[in-house]
């Protein structure tokens, strides 16, 4: 049996587009002779779908969409294709299915048993689970089919293995039934390191199963998440025998008979494995996956930003380009009298590097203008380059930005960096103002490490300028203001950061190792901005605990309880 890992990219809602989409790479995967082509999870509605799936006729619109679909498919060619149903639930109920298509028809309907309810995920509000998981005959061969977190059994983060009534392992029970191979339709959100555990998660089932495995991913960007793709065939000892492109659409054959999975070569010639990328690779090109298909998806061709000469508007700017190509992108230098000549001088020089459009546009005459106006302006004269003149500055330069995006409909990108964000060092409606927040979930040591990325190894020249990766970090809203006049350094705050933010550990632990009144303080600050990170643009998750859909924080709170020493 020929079987084509087909990973998918769809459009969250686009029930017609999706199907055709899984319809023309069925057609493709028929001429090179597959009998079955695996899609991702929720393919036809795409994921996730959210509150789409409480709008009265959307789930019974999937099904219909998969009925239609059926007798659309190649001669002699089945297909596994996730979507939200009716079909094998209660009546009023719906579940996460897969359903199997062939000779015209669905022939079964498998449903998801494990419902993830944690960070992103937020399943048990849309689907009633399958209590059991079993097996489905196909073609002689016994099917072990199921759906993504189906996977994840006794993982850590998971809480199915200690909430009673999900004490289901749907592997043990395919496996229990017979299973000759597993296949598994995911949507598994990117994060860094996520493929590694994906492969380890599939090696010790195989390790305890003794069966090949077949693990189909989507791929893309849906709001602030970005799927990499990276599916794999697993033979029956666990070898890599096939891992599909990281970050793009991909479709590879596998040849199964008699227990045994042998991939088949590509046309192409490219290799069946794809290998590994580097960190600062997965990050970079899940920020511009991200960034492309929100754009995409949303109806954006073009996009604005504001170019400081800093290192972290030199790199959105880079990823924009990539994303959407650099004919497409605006970029607005918008110095202040505090401003320093190298400021503009390394914004042209990116500009120019890349081939973006460039505009000059001072902004001291409208600061100017605030400062002559009645009582705002008496606030302003009191205190010279005070927090409130510092704040305006970026207003006006917020305010510039999206006079542009709203004149030509261009998305404004917003470019604060996570450190940033955590600790409020960042403006309300000003350099916070945006449709998109593309590094929001990247800190500022990635910050750098992506930047010299792109000059040492993906562009081999100077594209992000050197002085922007060598000065000094600073805002340039007061006179010879620097970042580390106000943060702590960065190696130390991102550190700091990562303790509390990824995996939440008390202030007493993390004084182990930092000053206990800095780490205090990075506490009491990020706690304290939580208001202002409600309010900031999307952004593309690329962490375990990014700011957004995954993190909820109180605003109005007092955080006045102690951790003992002990942590």
């Amino acid at each position: 049996m020929l079987i084509a890992l087909a990973q998918r990219n769809p459009l969250v809602g686009d029930l017609r587009g999706n199907l055709e989409h899984v319809r023309s790479t069925a057609a493709a995967a028929a001429r090179r002779g597959a009998r079955l082509v695996v899609f991702p999870e929720l393919v036809i509605s795409g994921y996730p779908p959210k509150d789409l799936l409480l709008r009265e006729g959307f789930v019974e619109a999937c099904d219909r969409a998969v009925a239609e679909l059926a007798p659309l498919l190649p001669p002699g060619v089945a297909a596994l294709v996730g979507h939200p149903t009716r079909l094998s639930v209660p009546e009023g109920c719906a579940g996460n299915g897969a359903s199997l298509l062939d000779a015209g028809r669905i022939q079964t309907t498998v449903i998801k048993c494990l419902l993830p309810n944690y960070d992103v995920f937020d399943e048990r509000r849309y689907f009633l689970p399958a209590v059991q998981a079993h097996c489905r005959v196909f073609d002689g061969v016994r099917l072990g089919i199921h759906i993504c977190e189906d996977a994840w059994y006794g993982e850590p983060g998971t809480t199915h293995h200690i909430v009673p009534e999900n004490r289901c392992d749907p592997i043990a029970q395919l496996a229990a039934d017979g299973a000759d191979l597993f296949i598994n339709l995911s949507a598994s959100p990117f994060e860094l390191d996520k493929p590694n555990r994906r492969l380890q998660l599939l090696r010790r089932h195989i390790s305890r199963q003794g069966r090949p495995f077949l693990f189909v991913n989507q791929v893309g960007g849906n709001d602030d998440l970005v799927f990499d793709g990276n599916s794999l065939a697993l033979g029956a000892d666990g070898q890599e025998l096939a891992r599909l492109a990281a970050f793009e659409e991909d479709l590879v054959l596998v040849d199964y008979t008699k227990g045994v999975l042998r991939p088949i070569p590509r046309d192409d010639g490219r290799p069946l494995v794809c290998p590994a990328p580097p960190r600062e690779a997965e990050l970079l090109d899940a920020l511009v996956l991200g960034l492309r298909d929100y754009m995409r998806k949303s109806g954006f061709r073009e996009c604005v930003l504001g170019l400081s000469g800093g290192i972290d508007s030199a790199l959105a700017c880079y990823i924009a380009a990539q994303a959407v190509g650099p004919d497409k992108v605006h970029g607005l230098a918008m110095p202040s009298r505090y401003s320093s000549p190298h400021s503009v001088a390394d914004a042209r020089s990116l500009a120019a590097a890349m081939g973006v459009d460039f505009q000059l546009i001072p902004i001291d005459d409208i600061h100017r203008s605030y400062e002559g106006t009645a009582v705002i302006g008496d606030d302003l004269r009191s205190q010279p380059a005070g927090l409130a003149d510092q704040n305006l500055q970026a207003r006006i330069r917020g305010a510039s930005v999206m006079i542009r995006s709203n004149r030509h409909g261009w998305l404004a990108l917003a470019t604060g960096n996570k450190s940033e964000l955590a600790v409020g060092y960042c403006t309300l409606y000003g350099d916070m103002a945006g449709g998109f927040a593309v590094l929001a979930d990247v800190f500022k040591k990635d910050v750098y490490a992506v930047s010299r990325y792109i000059n040492d190894v993906r562009e081999r020249r100077e594209i992000i300028p050197e002085s922007s990766l060598t000065k000094p970090p600073s805002a340039e809203l007061a006179p010879n203001q620097f970042d580390q006049d106000t943060l702590p350094p960065y190696p130390v705050l991102d550190a700091i950061l990562e303790g509390l933010i990824e995996r939440e550990q008390s202030v007493a632990r993390l004084s182990r190792h930092f000053p206990p009144e800095t780490v205090r303080w990075v506490q009491t600050r990020m706690d304290r901005n939580e208001f202002k990170r409600r309010q900031m643009a999307p952004g593309i998750k690329l962490s375990a605990r990014a700011f957004g859909t995954g993190r909820r924080m109180p605003m109005a709170a007092r955080f006045d309880f102690e951790t003992p020493p002990h942590g």
